[in-house]
């Protein structure tokens, strides 16, 4: 048992600790584990509904955390157990989240090896979890890691115990039914408009699905400031090519850095310093062919500003019907000859 671990720690060795990170509690050569907090389990009762957060990136933010934390409380006055999961760095999620009430402990695992993915102790501490977050990083990592391990088997038991879950970057890419996995590389918009068979786009429908409001959803992050708009369109309309999902169903979300999308039952809110863009065909590419420009028309993008903190009214998406709550109308985006273009007014398309 991982007690018993940790006291043979300076048999295994502590790994030195990144700058401004404290030295694994545990190491071993599959993977690193860091505690915050008591590593005692109390039992919680399942929330009523699943609570799914995406983060954009890059400095991430509080509030987000804090509704997973809350999510994971209910009314009880319980203190919550939080996992994070990775495949490098180090404790820095320990640090965020010890800092909201209601948190007992925090631990991290950063699974070096395939094989950590297989470990019956790993397994058992994401198992207990009551929230769950899976960091920023490589997703392609992730996928060729944990796919059809124990590790997303467990990942599957906090789905059917609706146990909080959250990512951020790379750990948000992995959450949606398909995912761009960016295992030969990551591609940008403009060479994604300009042969949406570049081999960089590369998209699985294998790893982590059934999350709540995600069906046929590919999310995408550091969006506005990397200038993504143009690929998660191209990788819509390869999903709806390659049959990865149907056109009544192919959905996007893409999500800016410092911001969040919170999604319960089937509604989402926006909170942070940027805004999040939920994208949905309304018709299969008119070409998708290789080293062709794409075309492809009529794609409806509503645009979600954050609500400040202090904000009277918080706009509500409904990742149901796709519709939003108050009366600001979407937005479309025609892909043609290698660019996009909008009929938003100034033509701009964030």
């Amino acid at each position: 048992m991982l007690l018993a671990a940790l006291a043979a720690t300076s048999v295994l060795g502590a790994v030195p600790a990144q700058a401004g990170a404290k030295a694994p509690d545990l190491s071993t050569k599959g993977y690193d584990y860091y505690l915050t907090g008591s590593a005692t389990d109390v039992a919680l009762l399942p929330p009523g509904s699943q609570m799914v957060v995406l983060m954009g990136g890059e400095n991430d933010i509080a509030e987000p955390l804090r509704r997973l934390v809350d999510k994971a409380r209910g009314s009880s006055s319980a203190k919550v157990d939080v996992v994070v999961i990775r495949t490098s760095g180090a404790d820095d999620y320990n640090v965020s989240f010890s800092a909201l009430a209601g948190v007992d402990s925090v631990e991290t695992l950063v699974l070096k090896k395939q094989a950590a993915a297989s470990d019956p102790e790993v397994n058992r501490i994401v198992r207990n979890a009551d929230v769950l977050f899976i960091a920023g990083g490589d997703q392609s990592n992730y996928i060729a890691l944990w796919k059809g391990t124990p590790l997303e088997a467990s990942l599957g038991h906090l789905r059917s115990r609706r146990v909080p879950i959250g990512g951020s970057s790379a750990g948000m890419a992995v959450l949606g039914d398909v995912d761009y996995t960016g295992e030969n590389g990551s591609v940008t918009s403009a060479e994604a408009l300009a042969d949406p068979y570049d081999k960089r786009i590369t998209l699985s429908t294998t790893f982590i699905t059934g999350l709540p409001g995600l069906a046929g959803t590919t999310t995408d992050t550091h969006f506005h400031v990397r200038d993504r708009m143009g690929r998660l369109v191209t990788f819509l309309a390869r999903t709806i090519r390659e049959g990865l999902a149907g056109l009544d169903v192919v959905r996007g979300i893409g999500v800016d850095e410092k911001t969040a999308v919170v999604a319960d039952d089937g509604i989402a809110t926006v909170v942070g310093s940027g805004a999040a863009y939920f994208l949905r065909p309304t018709q299969a590419a008119d070409t998708i062919a290789a080293k062709t420009p794409l075309a492809f028309r009529n794609v409806q993008v509503h645009k979600v500003a954050a609500s400040p903190s202090d904000a009277t009214t918080t706009v509500r998406f409904n990742l149901t019907n796709w519709t939003r709550s108050d009366d600001t109308p979407p937005y479309y985006l025609d892909a043609l000859s290698g660019s996009l273009t909008s009929t938003q007014a100034g033509g701009l398309v964030y």
